[in-house]
């Protein structure tokens, strides 16, 4: 018979905990899309976007992309409130006092965070990346135009191994590069050196078309030279890798991102950071359901004279604050302050510490 109990227990904190989750998903959603239509609005009637590309395009794209990056403060708000009226009305007590232990009660709020993780890292890896792709598009299209980008300077890729190319500028009206040159390098030594006053991408036959070819090719002392008016040539570099935004890593799957981030180790790419952060954020962030659950309940389930205001005024501070650390682990990496693992994982374990602690002076 206290098998049945505890398990009808189970399920009503289980429906509970996620019912209040998707409830404050839908207010903040609503309240979010409210806002962000007031601040768009302009600029939507001024590009001429089309009602159905707004719709589709964007805030379908938009409301996964929000829900996923305040997932701790959905999280913390709906464990917050739920157990705080369970302990407004004595039920925690109850619980306790009928020889049900603090870690039993935290048995479905683990089973609901598990829930709520595997909701948010599905939404990450497969929802969000092709979500984001039609988002971004349209935005550069109807809200940012970072169409008019013409051009950028002095870019360095390695192409394959020991192949590297240098581009003075690269002008995104004509994708054309100019001051192009590819160096072959063997054994710390230079084997080969093409130049080309300027490099056009030719969808033809997707290569470079080199105007003002000029090759040398060295053999110990000797070397031999080549000249050509116009040259075609295809390396490992594309045109579509030089308009590639910050936020590209946002709109592809984790296959492809493993993938991009080999192709970036092997260029010695910069912008790798940026590829790993998202890498390790997508398995960081719906791992903290679980330490958030632990720190909400830890906290809201002591009776307290204010009520629901003060637990919910708590529970907002922490969320906030783990957000903002969240954005400042990411600056450890981006300054290479920390290696990437630990700067990603640090607000999650300092916050693991911080449930332990609150877990232990909970009631019992």
């Amino acid at each position: 018979m206290k098998n049945n109990k505890i398990k009808i227990l189970d399920w009503y904190i289980i429906k509970k905990y996620i019912g209040t989750y998707f409830f404050t998903i839908l207010i903040a959603v609503v309240i979010i899309i409210i806002f962000d239509i007031s601040e768009k609005i302009e600029k939507f009637v001024d590009h001429q976007a089309p009602i159905d590309g707004i719709i589709f395009d964007y805030y379908c794209g938009f409301i996964p992309w929000i829900l996923n990056s305040f997932c701790p403060l959905f999280v913390f708000i709906s464990a917050i409130f739920f157990t705080s009226k369970l302990a407004q009305n004595s039920e925690i007590i109850a619980m306790l006092s009928g020889g049900i232990s603090m870690k039993r009660i935290l048995a479905p709020y683990m089973a609901s965070a598990a829930f709520i993780a595997a909701f948010t890292m599905f939404l990450g890896m497969v929802v969000i990346p092709p979500a984001n792709k039609v988002r971004l598009d349209f935005e550069n299209k109807y809200v940012r135009q970072k169409d008019a980008v013409s051009s950028q300077r002095n870019i360095h890729y390695q192409v394959a191994p020991g192949e590297f190319v240098y581009v003075e500028q690269f002008s995104t009206w004509s994708n054309t590069s100019y001051k192009f040159t590819i160096e072959k390098i063997e054994d710390n030594e230079l084997v080969s050196k093409i130049s080309a006053e300027s490099a056009a991408w030719d969808t033809t036959f997707n290569g470079w078309k080199l105007n003002n070819y000029f090759e040398r090719d060295f053999y110990g002392e000797s070397e031999t030279v080549e000249i050509a008016p116009v040259k075609d040539t295809v390396i490992n570099l594309v045109a579509d890798d030089f308009y590639r935004r910050k936020n590209y890593v946002e709109s592809i799957s984790q296959r492809q991102l493993n993938k991009y981030i080999k192709l970036q180790k092997m260029r010695g790419d910069s912008a790798i950071k940026l590829s790993l952060i998202e890498k390790h954020n997508r398995i960081a962030m719906p791992f903290s359901a679980f330490i958030l659950s632990v720190i909400a309940v830890s906290l809201s389930s002591r009776k307290k004279r204010g009520g629901l205001g003060i637990n919910i005024g708590i529970g907002l501070a922490l969320s906030f604050i783990y957000i903002l650390f969240m954005r400042f682990s990411q600056m450890f990496v981006l300054t290479d302050t920390l290696p990437v693992v630990l700067a990603i994982w640090l607000p999650n374990i300092v916050f693991a510490l911080i449930a332990f602690l609150l877990y232990k002076i909970a009631p019992k």
